[in-house]
Parts: structure tokens; sequence; C-alpha cells
């Protein structure tokens, strides 16, 4: 004790030495290259402090720097280099070319390329920014951070599947989630969780954030159109990290916290508001002026009179105002979250490794959920011969997810509890056990339920990634790549015998196994060559092989004769079993040129060959590619280098494909599943169709980049439009064919847009930086032909939804509803308008015209703002998302604000309802209620429907690095301390909008874990 008593004070001493006593000195000297000739721009940082500034144009530096402190200098195609500060106060430096360098380069999956080598669309995030997001999962750290990319969580529940659309959607039937590319491999990322109804399980979770190196957004079709089909949508492609030549050294990262719902300002009913709600109801009913007649209801002895007419139970006389806090015991307030990683890299001039150990638990912000996960990293680089190199990486982790039954309307769902609870339940017994026998309602003791039922997902993935390089001659290489990535989740459910969903029964348990096996083959030639010392040519051929395999098992049993027995070889009655098998493959064949002439002018070019199962043996190959060309403009002598460091212009266009349809979708299928007099059975269970082949999408981008004022003054401008033909559609068939519908490729929609970046160093000082950065994306979407009917009106895909609809010149899922008028001023009823659009209006919801509102649930355009100031070792830094144009439907108002009986007698409402009209002259938008009345105020109307437009501010951290110099004291190579905050605020347009924005991709605001705010502290130690 008295040990770590003295080395924290010695670190406190350092501390307050560093902070306010630190001498420092003014070292100087020159910096070139290995001919002698001056390094402009090369970065000059105090390690540990981040304090530094770039050489100027004659290749010479000045800094001021504490004695003993470490300089690092770093350029562009050259190795770093650090140099410890003595007695001296000058020091040249000769930077080494390093071709393996990874400054300033873009991971593009099959191929790194410098980024004046690009001519696509990709924005590249570092590790270091990545770890720094205390996320589950790792994409969540790209939100508000790349234009034209909008995540939205679908669960806040820890692990849950996130919806990420770049540059909006590309299909109306088909998929539209980018692919996921890791360390050059294309794995799958299905939700695979054991149930639907349960939060989804993302298979990306099981990677430790703190072993990612970067993350690069694929945008455009000429740098997704390597991936053929599967790019469609755009690309996401994970890079691990990996060892560094030096002696091995070591990290320690700790992250620790808690969180709780970032937005929710919708609250139920108190038991005083609904018992004075419900005595109202009662009168308006039944009283003297009652709807239904006058049976001698009054406001005051509303209650006593319908216990006597049988309307309400008599428990409900004993209600004494107590206010049980269902609310407050569903939230998890506090939540703990913690990961913690240690890791390890080094390596000598034949090997590198790179190895890692990491542990997270994560509680939800709801009872029941919790995520855990452990996971090891291990990779290894090895020069075996002077032309062959071998790479391998091993990802194994093991995860443990508690989900929440919250995708659906089930009485066991927390939020359904938490807003229709009847507050005259009291959720315990007089002797303090929970109470199961509730008198009022059909909802379940959800804390009973919590405490005796059990649900988990348990998810290993072992993800192995070799490579073996042979440089058959100077800059000719062949390369084989073999990846395997198995996932298999372990999903049990037990319910209890006495209370829930299973208590009928007597208890019933589930059990399923899902095993997803993929693997990748990949071998190709590389060979880079110069002519004539400006002609610069960069050549590609792959071969890939993909295959994908899932089987699934299940088993299920009811009737338990005792508690504690959960497996379903103690049930009794109803087994049930279930197994099910599907797999896929891919095969692709790829061709790649990248040429640039003396680095000015960029041309590339794409082509592949792509074969899916998907689709029938003559329809199964598709050719997709693309072509791009840049203009490095600032390399041009005629360009002033001291307004321009960098300018670029670039173009692209390609096409590429889309396949992400049932497995089976082209075949006439019979299904073996029915039971006749106890035999089995086969029965016609889909048409098919024998030309069915890829969706397709045509895309052209034009963008230009810049950096002014030695990049001060940084940005990026792009301009895209995306066509997608040949869809892939679900076409009604007339029943006398005995089926409802037909996959067919036909239909046509557009999407367009701009994205733009900037970021601006308004101070850049020894000791002082203050950074700017923004950027904004705008998406426009159109269908513009659709599949007719016999008729020759188009056909709606949409056609059997109460919300939206699908048409040509119309956004995908346009919301399509009646327009809501207010309420009546006079009488208190509901009104729409008859028309749609105004004028004439009606209380009788039948009578009125669904119409176009004007949205869909696809922001129009989205972006982020950022701020870092950092000022000698201290730092600040705050970011913001935001969307909009778009609109969200509040769904559960079917449910909580409707006006009668089944909220006021039954379940429970919202205290919006609170707000409802009383009296003639009155002005609201909730109507009168009324026991005995249906009015629906809760159907599908504009009513419920919100502008989606909001802003959250998801990042505001402080922090500190310690300097190398003063670390070094105490046995460090460097420390660091952050104190970091996300989703600490939200703004939304419009105040109806009670429930969190951040809606799943569909648009509609549902009962399940928003997303979190939470508060972390953050430790880095290197040692």
């Amino acid at each position: 004790m008295k040990k770590r008593l003295h080395g924290f004070l010695t670190l406190l001493l350092v501390l307050v030495v560093q902070i306010g006593f630190a001498q420092d000195k003014t070292v100087s000297g020159t910096v070139v290259d290995e001919d002698g000739l001056p390094l402009p721009g090369v970065t000059v940082l105090e390690k540990g402090t981040g304090n530094g500034t770039q050489t100027n144009f004659d290749g010479v530096y000045t800094l001021e720097v504490g004695n003993g402190s470490v300089l690092s200098f770093s350029y562009v195609g050259f190795a770093s280099q650090d140099i410890k500060v003595g007695a001296a106060d000058s020091y040249d430096v000769t930077m080494q070319t390093d071709a393996d360098a990874l400054a300033e380069v873009v991971v593009l999956g099959y191929s790194t390329k410098g980024v004046e080598e690009v001519t696509g669309s990709s924005v590249q995030i570092g590790g270091a920014e990545i770890a720094e997001s205390p996320t589950v999962s790792v994409e969540q750290a790209l939100q508000g951070k790349v234009a034209g990319v909008q995540i939205s969580q679908s669960s806040g529940t820890p692990g849950a599947i996130q919806d990420i659309r770049i540059r909006g959607i590309s299909s109306i039937n088909a998929d539209n989630d980018p692919l996921y590319v890791i360390d050059g491999v294309p794995v799958s990322n299905a939700n695979i969780s054991g149930s639907a109804n349960q939060t989804s399980l993302n298979p990306l979770a099981s990677i430790n954030s703190q072993d990612i190196a970067s993350i690069t957004v694929l945008k455009d079709a000429s740098a997704t159109a390597a991936y053929g089909a599967r790019g469609s949508n755009g690309v996401i492609v994970v890079t691990t990290k990996n060892g560094k030549k030096g002696e091995t050294s070591f990290t320690f990262s700790s992250q620790v916290g808690f969180q709780n719902d970032a937005f929710n300002k919708r609250e139920s009913l108190t038991g005083a508001q609904r018992e004075t709600l419900l005595r109202e109801a009662l009168n308006n009913a039944y009283g003297a002026n009652g709807t239904n007649g006058d049976f001698g209801f009054t406001v005051d002895n509303a209650i006593d009179t319908a216990i006597g007419f049988n309307l309400l139970s008599p428990a409900t006389a004993d209600f004494d105002g107590t206010d049980y806090d269902w609310d407050g015991r569903i939230r998890n307030d506090d939540a703990l979250t913690q990961n913690y990683t240690l890791s390890a890299s080094g390596g000598d001039d034949l090997s590198n490794f790179y190895a890692s150990v990491g542990y997270n638990n994560t509680e939800a912000t709801v009872i029941g959920g919790e995520f855990e996960r452990i996971n090891g990293a291990f990779s290894y680089d090895r020069k075996l011969r002077d032309n062959v190199q071998l790479a391998t990486s091993v990802n194994v982790s093991n995860t443990k997810q508690n989900p929440v039954l919250e995708n659906g309307t089930f009485f066991s769902n927390p939020f359904i509890t938490r807003y229709l609870m009847n507050p005259f339940n009291n959720p315990d017994n007089a002797d303090g056990s929970l109470n199961i026998n509730l008198p009022f309602g059909s909802l379940p003791n959800i804390f009973y339920v919590q405490d005796n039922n059990i649900t988990r997902n348990a998810l290993t993935r072992a993800l192995v990634n070799t490579k073996l390089d042979w440089e058959i001659f100077t800059d000719f290489t062949f390369s084989n790549r073999l990846s395997m990535d198995y996932q298999l989740n372990e999903y049990t459910a037990y319910r209890n015998r006495y209370e829930g969903d299973a208590d009928d029964f007597n208890g019933d348990a589930t059990v399923s196994d899902e095993k997803n096996y993929n693997w990748v083959y990949q071998g190709s030639f590389n060979y880079g060559f110069t002519l004539a010392d400006d002609h610069n040519f960069d050549l590609t051929t792959l071969f890939e092989y993909q295959k994908n395999q899932n089987s699934y098992l299940f088993g299920y049993g009811q009737n338990f004769p005792v508690d504690g027995l959960i497996q379903i070889n103690t049930a009794s009655a109803a087994f049930d079993a279930d197994s099910q098998y599907t797999d896929w493959i891919n095969v692709s064949y790829l061709g790649l040129l990248n040429y640039n002439y003396a680095g000015k002018y960029v041309v590339d070019g794409t082509i592949r060959r792509e074969g899916s199962s998907r689709f029938p043996s003559g329809e199964r190959f598709g050719t997709f590619g693309s072509v791009g060309a840049a203009w490095n403009v600032h390399r041009e002598d005629f360009m002033n280098t001291d307004l321009f460091n960098t300018l670029r212009l670039r173009g692209s266009y390609g096409i590429t494909g889309n396949n992400n349809i049932g497995l089976n979708s082209y075949q006439a299928l019979l299904t073996y599943s029915a039971n006749y007099a106890g035999n089995g059975a086969g029965f016609p269970s889909q048409f098919g169709n024998n030309d069915l082949t890829w969706e397709k999408g045509e895309t052209y981008d034009l963008g230009l980049s810049f950096g002014m004022f030695d990049s001060r003054l940084t940005g990026s401008f792009s301009y895209y439009n995306r066509r997608t033909y040949d869809l892939l559609l679900a076409v009604p068939l007339s029943l006398t064919t005995g089926f409802s519908s037909q996959t067919r490729n036909i239909g046509e929609m557009k999407n367009s847009g701009i994205e733009a970046e900037l970021g601006f160093d308004i101070i850049s000082t020894k000791d002082f930086n203050w950074n700017i950065s923004a950027n904004y994306a705008t998406v426009e979407n159109e269908v513009v032909e659709l599949a007719t009917g016999a008729d020759g009106q188009e056909l709606d895909p949409n056609a059997g939804s109460v919300y939206t609809t699908t048409r040509s010149g119309l956004p995908v899922n346009t919301w399509f509803m009646r327009t809501w008028a207010g309420v009546d001023t006079e009488t208190g009823l509901p009104t729409w308008y008859v028309n749609g659009v105004d004028g004439e209006v009606t209380s009788n919801y039948n009578a009125a015209q669904r119409v176009d509102q004007g949205a869909n649930a696809l922001p129009t355009y989205s972006g982020g703002l950022g701020m870092r100031v950092d000022y000698k070792g201290f730092f600040a830094e705050a970011n913001a998302y935001f969307q909009g144009g778009h609109k969200i439907y509040e769904q559960y108002a079917q449910f909580y604000l409707r006006t009668n009986s089944f909220t006021l007698g039954t379940y429970n409402g919202v205290q919006e309802l609170m707000d409802r009209w009383q009296q003639p002259g009155d002005v609201t938008d909730v109507p009168a209620v009324n026991y005995a009345q249906n009015n629906n105020f809760h159907a599908t109307s504009s009513r419920h429907l919100y502008d989606g437009d909001y802003v959250r501010l998801k990042n505001l951290s402080f922090g500190y690095n310690l300097p190398s110099a003063w670390a070094n004291e105490i046995g460090l190579d460097g420390l660091s301390l952050t104190l970091r905050g996300t989703n600490i605020y939200t703004w939304v347009k419009e105040d109806g909008l009670k429930l969190d924005p951040e809606t799943r991709a569909d648009g509609f605001t549902r009962l399940t874990t928003p997303p979190v705010e939470s508060y972390t502290l953050g430790i880095n130690v290197k040692f």
C-alpha cells in the first residue's frame, strides 16, 4: 500500500513540475533527404505533448522544447526518426526513404494507395480516433466523422446491430447494408442473435476497437467496384493492427464510466393523473351530457358508479394516490461500462508481432441487459526469405449478451411495461416480495420476470487471416491469402413457470445453435513498374473464391416440474425441434490498373467478373467495373505552392451490382413442412424465375480536394449521381397462379447529392493549436420506374402498408397517410382533412383521404462538426452530429395515446393526455377523453409524424498527455488521461418528438433501448 501511495505521489509531483516548473530550451537544425536536399513541410513533434511545427521550405526548423525531451521527425514516404534532446542546441537530421511507410496512404482492402493515387471517393479514420470512442461496436465511431454516412442505432442495448446507409439507399427490396472487409477479406456481418424478437447481436461487436489500425469508408464506384456486387452499397474496410520494428513495447488502456438514456422525454401518467382522466372519461361517456346516455355518472362518483356497473374492478376503489415507480425501477440508472486492453508490439529486421488481450463489460440502461466480451488478437509477419513474406493474424473473442425482448409488442418487453403498466398496480407485496397477482391489466410483473427468466446469446468468433507474398522478380509479386471466419452463437431462453409469457404452460425453454462459417481464398499477381522515369504502372489480377455456410439447430420444451431446471430434457410437453442449412458461393475474377504520369495525372480502371449462386445457372455471372481519373494540380510547375500545397481534381464512372436477396429466390420451390394425416407432405411455396439476375447500379462521381497554407486549410467537395436499374422487386401475381408474388428484375431509381468536408487550423504554434472541422452531405432519392399491372397502372411495393407508399416521382417509402387537422374546438373530437391537404375537415377517420406527406424516413442531409484545442499537453475536443430533412413516425402512439378505456381502463397513457380538450373553446391537439368512444385519435395520421431534424453533441472530452521526458522519470514511455462524455446533449426540431430521434432506417420510433449518454475516464499507459 505504501508503495502504491509513493508511486501516486511521485506521479502527482511530476505532473505539477511539468505544468508549472518545466524548463524549456530552443533547439534548431536542418532536415534533408538522403541526397542532402532540404525536405519542405517535415513534421517535428515533441513526443508526449503534441507540441510541434513543420519545417520551412528551406528545410530548417526551430522548436522550443523541454530538456531531455524526444523529438520525432516524420515526412510522407520517409521513415520517422526520434532524437533525444541533450546539451546541444542544434540537431541536423537526414531522413531515410521508407517505401512501406503507411503515412498518407489509403487502405482500400485489395490494395493500398497513396492519397494522390486515389481517384474514388473514400475517407479513412485512424485507429487512435476509433480507440478513443467508448463504444461496443467499432462502426459507431464513424457517426458524424464521414460525409454521406448515416449511422443510426437500432437499439442502445450493448452489442446491437447498427443501421448504416452510405449515400442513401440503393435498392427497394434487396439489402442496403454496406459490405464489411476485415484485413482485405469480405466477411459476414448479419445479425446472429438467437431470436428475432430479442435485441440483435452484431458480429462486429466481437472486435475490440483498441485493435483497429484504421477504418476506411469507400463510397463511389471507383472505390467499390473492386468488390463487385457486394460493394454496391458502399464498403467499410477495417484494418487491424500489426507489429513494428523496434524493442517490444507495451500499452495498457482503460475506459471506465457510466451511461444513461441519451434522450427520452416521453413520460407515463402517474396514478393520480390517470385517476383524474378516468373520472373525466367516465363522466363524458355516461354522465349528464354523456355520449352514451345519462347513467348518473359524475366526476366525483364516477369510479364507484363504474364499479357498480362492472365497468371497473372493485380494486380500483382501493387506489390511495401512491405512486409506484415502475418507470424508475425499469431504468438501470448509471449503468456501468468498462473496457480494458493490454497489448504488446515489437520486431526486428526479419519479423514483427502484435498481441493483445481485452475485456469489456457494459450494462444496458434498462434492467436485464448486459454485454461482456473477452478477446485476444495476435498478428505476426515474417520474412522467410529475401523475396518471401508471411503474414498471419488471429482474432478470437467470446461475447455474452443478455438481450432484451424489445423487438415487438410483447408483454415482457420492459418498455411496454414502462408506458402501459396500470399505475394502480403495486409491484411489491406487503412482505417485500414481488407481486405476481397484479389486479389491473394483463401485463406481468416485469421485475419478477427479469429475476426468474434467463435469456442469453453467447457468441464465439474466430477470425484467421494468412497471407503469403512471393516476389518472383523485382516488383512482381504472387500473393495467396486464406481467411476463415467462424461464428458460433449459442442462444438460451428459459421463461419461468409463474409469471410472464410462459405461465400458462408451466414454463418453457428454447435453445438454439447457429454456426456461420465464411472462408475466402484470394490469389493475385501484382506488378509495379516505371517506364521512362515518369510513367508509373501498377497492375493487379486477382481470383477470389468465397463460400458461406450457415447451420441452425433449434429445440423447445414446456412444462417444468420444479424450479431451477432450465434444460429441455427436464421439460415434459410440447417438444419441438428444427434444423436448417444454407450456403452460398461467390466466384470473382478481378483486374486493377493504376497509372500515373510523374505523379500529376492518374488513371485507374477496375473490371470484375463475378458469379453468385443466388441466381440461376445461366444468369449467375455479371461484369462490373469502373474508370477513374485524377489531376494533382499542385504538382504542376505553374502552381503557386505557397498558396496551394495540395489541389486535386478527380472523377469516376462505374457499374456495380447487387445480389442481396433470398438464397433461393430464383427457384420454383416445394416445401415439405406439411402434416398430412401424420405423414410428411409437400406443397408449392414459390413460383420462381429462371431469368432472375443482378440488380445494377451506375454511378458518376466528381470531386475536388485541396490543402492551403501548409495544409492549415483543407477541404474536399464531391458530387455523385447513382442510378439503380433492373431492381430486384417482388411483383404481385394473379392469385389464379396460386402464388402472391414473384421476384423480377424491373424498375429503376436514383440517388444524387453533394458531400463537403473542411478543416482549418485557426491557430498553430509551438504551444497552442486550435483546429475546427466540418462535413456536410445531401442525398436526394427518387423512384423512376416500377412494375405495372395488367391495367397498366404501377404496382406499389408498399400497397399493404398503412404508413408508406413507393411510387414513381417520389422517394422510396414516402410517408402516405391521413393529414391531421387538429381538435375541433367546439366538440373536442379529432379532425382530419377530407382531401388530405387543406379545406374541409372531418371527424370521420375513414372519410379522410391518404396523401403523400412530403417526406420519407431517409434524412436528406447530414453532417458533423468538430473542434480540438491543444495547449502544452492539455487538450479539449468536441464533436457534433446532425441530420434532417426527413420525418419519423411514433408507432407506439397507437397504444399510449388513446383516449378511451384501452388506456384509462386497462393499461396506461402518457402525460400528453393531460393536455386534452375539456370545454368548448379549448385549443389543443389532444381530444376529449371518453371511456366508451373510439375516436381514432391513435390511428395512423400525420398527428404522430414528426420532423426528424436533430443535432447531437456526440463527444466532449478533456485530457492531458504527459510528456515522455516526465513519463520516463517514473519508468513509462507515455501516459495520457481523458475524461469523455458522449451523446451528452440532443436538440430536436419538433417539441412533440419525445422519443429519441435516432431511429432505424425505416423511420419508426420504437419502444427499445435508446442511444446512451455516457461519461468515461480513460487512461492510456505505454511502457
